[in-house]
């Protein structure tokens, strides 16, 4: 089955968007369904670094996703994988510069591996994205980074 693919345009630089994308322990501020995230490894991000985030399922179910940074390629690219759990997903944040470098398109890309008997839950998760594009747009003129 093909990976979700999602793209939304932000009024702030590559620079600045990858690095608000780089605070993993605040991902839950613009991924929905991520009720908190916690960095693990201890230093700047790179390629090894791994964090928690704590998910809500369908059905209010919690469930904590730990995830390893495979690639980091700033202000361009990362991309993740988790560890753990029956369904496991791969990801890619790419982030491309608009208009001169004033504006940025970033572009998230995720797959789901089954592991064990997460067959039936893989193919679910591949449903069309709706809920996996970010809450609001992180960074905009009249919105300050928060």
């Amino acid at each position: 089955m093909a990976s979700i693919v999602d793209s939304i345009e932000i009024f702030r630089t590559p620079e600045d968007v990858f690095a608000y994308i780089d605070k993993l322990d605040r991902h839950e501020e613009w991924q929905e369904g991520v009720l908190s995230s916690t960095k693990v490894t201890d230093g700047p991000i790179h390629v090894g670094t791994q964090a928690t985030d704590t998910r809500r399922l369908p059905g209010g179910r919690k469930m904590d996703a730990t995830y390893q940074v495979v690639e980091h390629d700033p202000p361009r690219s990362m991309r993740f994988r988790v560890l753990n759990g029956p369904v496991r997903a791969a990801g890619r944040i790419s982030v491309e510069p608009l208009t001169g470098g004033t504006r940025s398109r970033v572009t998230g890309e995720l797959d789901f591996e089954d592991h064990g008997s997460g067959k039936l839950m893989a193919a679910m998760a591949r449903r069309p994205p709706g809920k996996t594009r970010p809450k609001t747009e992180p960074h905009t003129p009249d919105r300050p980074e928060p």
